[in-house]
């Protein structure tokens, strides 16, 4: 929306901790013309972000990571989801270099290739998060084993996933992370170019 089109009457940080939620009192126009009535919505600020999809077209294999998610649990899940890379955009970074990073991080795996799959936003009705995914051609030869950065209190366990067996763990709900669904579904789409290119 252009700016003509919203009017903000107000602002406020309302919390700032590990998140931060700001509260937007404001106005926009409608279709049918005229002006709606102020709405008051509070907005989920946890910054952009990356997911990579690390996929070995030689092995045929994906590598997932599992990790507790505490939005997982508070749902009321176990906790520990079943999901591809991420990691956070900070201000300046190139999206493509924290794909590396994190892959790097999260599964002791060096990127080889980047392709980017999709860019979108998580919520658009409650956060400004947006994110960029990728898929990353890696060599999953030796993959496996616990990752992450101690500092960052993470407990990485990657899990390589050869791709015929990724239906029957999706149909049985084993992946309930949106962003790892899109990249499944596009690597279903396009499987076999990836195979082919790197024979």
């Amino acid at each position: 929306m252009t700016e003509d089109r919203v009017e903000v009457i107000a602002k406020e940080t309302v919390f700032d901790g590990y998140f931060r939620i700001d509260r937007y009192r404001l106005r926009h126009t409608l279709h049918e013309g005229g002006w709606s009535k102020p709405l008051v919505r509070e907005v989920f600020e946890r910054g952009h972000a990356v997911a990579v999809l690390p996929y070995d077209p030689v092995l045929d294999r994906v590598v997932l990571i599992e990790q507790f998610r505490v939005g997982a649990y508070a749902a009321g899940d176990p906790g520990w989801i079943l999901e591809i890379v991420a990691g956070i955009i900070e201000t300046g970074e190139d999206p493509a270099d924290v794909a590396r990073r994190e892959t790097h991080e999260e599964t002791g795996l060096d990127a080889l290739d980047l392709m980017p799959i999709a860019e979108f936003y998580v919520s658009p009705g409650g956060t400004t998060q947006f994110n960029r995914l990728f898929c990353a051609r890696v060599d999953a030869t030796a993959a496996g084993g616990i990752h992450g950065l101690d500092h960052e209190g993470e407990d990485i366990r990657v899990i390589p996933i050869p791709v015929s067996e990724l239906p029957k763990i999706i149909s049985s709900t084993g992946i309930r992370d949106a962003s790892t669904l899109i990249a499944l579904q596009w690597l279903f789409a396009n499987r076999e170019t990836l195979r082919q290119a790197d024979a």
